[in-house]
C-alpha cells in the first residue's frame, strides 16, 4: 500500500510541475516547434537515469521510493502522449519536415540525455565515494 502512496505524490509533484514548463512562454528559433514539451521529456530522461543509476549502483534506494520518483513523478512529469500527439499536430498543417525532425530529435537527444545522466551520477558518486575514503584515512 506504500508503494501506491509514493507513487501518487510523486505523479502528484510530476504532473504539477510539467503543467507549470509546459505554460512558460519560451521563443523558438523554429516556428512550430514544441519546444516545452521537448525540454519536459529530455530533462525528465537525463533526472531518471542520473536517480536510476545512483539508485541501482550505488545507494540502492528503497523500493517504494525508486517507484515514486520514477514511475511517479518522472512518469507523469515527462509525456510521449503529448509529443505524438504534437507530432501528429505538426503533420495535419502539413510541416512534414518538422513533424519528423521532432521525432527523431526527441529519441536521439532522449537517449544521449539518458546517457549524460548515468555519466553524471557515476562521476558524482565517484567523487563522493573519493572524498569519504580520504576521510576515512585521515580518521
Amino acid at each position: 500500500m506504500k508503494k501506491y502512496i509514493f507513487i501518487g505524490m510523486g505523479g502528484a509533484i510530476g504532473a504539477i510541475l510539467r503543467c507549470v514548463i509546459k505554460n512558460v512562454k519560451i521563443h523558438t528559433f523554429i516556428g512550430g516547434f514544441p519546444i516545452n514539451t521537448f525540454i519536459i521529456n529530455l530533462s525528465g530522461a537525463f533526472v531518471l537515469a542520473l536517480l536510476f543509476t545512483t539508485a541501482y549502483e550505488i545507494w540502492h534506494f528503497n523500493d517504494d521510493i525508486r517507484l515514486g520518483i520514477g514511475t511517479g513523478f518522472i512518469g507523469a512529469y515527462t509525456t510521449f502522449s503529448t509529443m505524438c500527439k504534437e507530432t501528429v499536430m505538426l503533420m495535419d498543417q502539413k510541416m512534414y519536415v518538422l513533424a519528423m525532425a521532432y521525432i527523431i530529435t526527441s529519441v536521439l537527444f532522449g537517449l544521449l540525455f539518458a546517457y549524460f545522466g548515468a555519466i553524471v551520477s557515476r562521476k558524482i558518486v565517484a567523487r563522493l565515494f573519493n572524498s569519504r575514503k580520504e576521510e576515512e584515512k585521515v580518521s
